[in-house]
Parts: structure tokens; sequence; C-alpha cells
């Protein structure tokens, strides 16, 4: 049976390959400028790990790992981080299981930042109960709880949810 668990230090490997398989989706979609291949090297990975990014696994009926998504407390909200599911794997239930699970173990607000191209992202967020920010809105949320570049502030949205 499919289950959702936490990460594992022994689980790296995977979610790097995950995480890199699932965002070739965004080649050819977001800028150019800020397409990178591999799109996260493993130091970032790791970085993002030791900066408190907190991921959930979702395992497959053999616990194979499937599908990834990470939750990090920034002062009083909390955002979602690196979402991806393995090509093959998407659309069957991967994501949703992973966003309620993060959803029913907060309380507060909960962010989560996408490239404004990547409509599809943008769809699965909404149809779990999030709302885009207006456009002062988002580039204030951004700038307050995410590092990157103004490049990215530029063509990124902000979806927000309340618990």
């Amino acid at each position: 049976m499919a289950a959702i668990r936490d990460y594992l230090s022994e689980d790296f490997d995977r979610v790097y390959e995950i995480i890199n398989r699932a965002a070739e989706a965004y080649r050819g979609v977001i800028p150019a400028d800020r397409w990178h291949d591999p799109y996260m090297g493993g130091e970032e990975l790791q970085a993002e790990i030791d900066a408190g990014v907190a991921f959930r696994l979702w395992t497959d009926e053999g616990d194979v790992i499937r599908g990834v998504m990470g939750a990090q407390p920034v002062m009083d909200v909390t955002l979602i981080r690196h979402a991806y599911v393995e090509p093959g794997w998407q659309g069957k239930g991967a994501g949703s299981a992973l966003i309620e699970d993060l959803m029913a173990g907060v309380s507060g607000p909960v962010l989560v930042g996408s490239w404004a191209a990547a409509g599809w992202a943008i769809r699965f967020y909404r149809r779990h109960g999030f709302n885009l920010a207006i456009e002062e809105e988002k580039s204030f949320l951004l700038n307050k709880y995410w590092n990157i570049p103004e490049r990215q502030v530029e063509t990124s949205v902000v979806l927000k949810s309340e618990v």
C-alpha cells in the first residue's frame, strides 16, 4: 500500500533524482535565464535541508519513493518547498496525498511560490484551496519569506492558504 513518511538521509539520492526528473517539465517553459542543468544541484538540495526544509515522501506499494514535498517554517508562515512527483506517477494522487498530509500538520498561513508560466502547478495548488496573491502582495511575500533573485521574483507567483 502507498504511504507517506519522513525523509531520511539515505533518501537523498532518490529525492535529488525525482526533483530533477520532474523539473524537466520546466525546460523551455520558465525563462531560459532561470533554467539550470541540473535544475537543482546536490549542494543546493543539501543547503535547503540544512536550512530547515523538512521533506515528506510518498512511496508506492513497493516502498519506492515517487513523490516529495518539503515544508519550511519561516517567521509566521509555512512555505511549501520543492514539491515534485516522478514523471509517470503524476496525476495518480501522490501530490494530493502529500499536500493533504502537509496541510494537516501545520497551523497558520501556508505559502507556495511557483513559476508564473507553470500553469499545471498553479492549477494543482488552486484545486487544493490555495489562492493567487495579487501582484503587489506577491512581490512583498517573495521578498519577505524567500531569498531569491529579483529576476525570479519577476517571473513567479505566490499562492496562499489559511489553515
